[in-house]
């Protein structure tokens, strides 16, 4: 698996708007749990509630919307707005209900995150027609779809969650290659037998990693 240059501290603080703090230690994965479409049920009614119309689409991404998959105990929501750099329009509703802005990418098709008032949400904000929400979602969908993709990226998150990360986005970095070959396996101009051969190459991969 390739190595990817991590962010650095001041990196990840241009767009934090909380001090950031190292992790430094492994991360948590945790069993597929049932409850978490129910979780994320709570929170996209406590959004639309407080919204209203300004919510174009409302999706539970990640790894906790894919049922069997283990996962951080944290559910993502993808919330698309018609204007994201518009945060008049949204950003003091959701801080009124609890909602905490926690990073602001206006580089990054003008995301934003939000950290809830309860459960342990990471909520991305993107405006309509943004790319990476056809990408998360593409994503989700795949894993939803295909066992092997889905065991593929399973166990290559359970061996990079065994090492220890200065900070959890340098862990996401690890992934990025493995979902980068699963978006395009989802991609119709991938024939049968080469996402096979892309998969296994993946999975063999992983073995070489896991050698002493």
């Amino acid at each position: 698996m390739g190595e990817i240059d991590p962010l650095s501290d001041e990196d990840l603080q241009r767009v934090r708007l909380e001090p950031v703090t190292p992790h430094d230690g492994t991360i948590l994965l945790v069993d597929s749990d049932p409850e978490w479409p129910t979780l994320f049920a709570r929170e996209a009614a406590r959004i639309r509630e407080v919204l209203g119309p300004a919510v174009i689409r409302l999706e539970h991404a990640g790894s906790t919307s894919v049922p069997g998959l283990v996962a951080k105990p944290i559910i993502d929501i993808v919330l698309v707005v018609p204007d994201s750099s518009d945060e008049p329009s949204y950003v003091p509703v959701l801080t009124a209900a609890g909602y905490r802005l926690v990073i602001r990418e206006p580089g990054w098709f003008e995301h934003r995150v939000f950290k809830g008032p309860d459960t342990d949400i990471t909520m991305h904000v993107f405006t309509e027609g943004a790319a990476e929400i056809d990408r998360m979602l593409r994503f989700r969908d795949r894993l939803r779809a295909d066992e092997r993709d889905r065991e593929l990226y399973a166990r290559t998150k359970r061996m990079l969650a065994g090492r220890r990360w200065r900070h959890v986005q340098h862990y996401a970095q690890a992934k990025s290659e493995v979902v980068n070959q699963i978006l395009l396996h989802a991609s119709d101009r991938v024939d049968e037998s080469a996402r096979r051969r892309v998969l296994d190459e993946a999975a063999a991969a992983l073995n070489d990693e896991d050698m002493p």
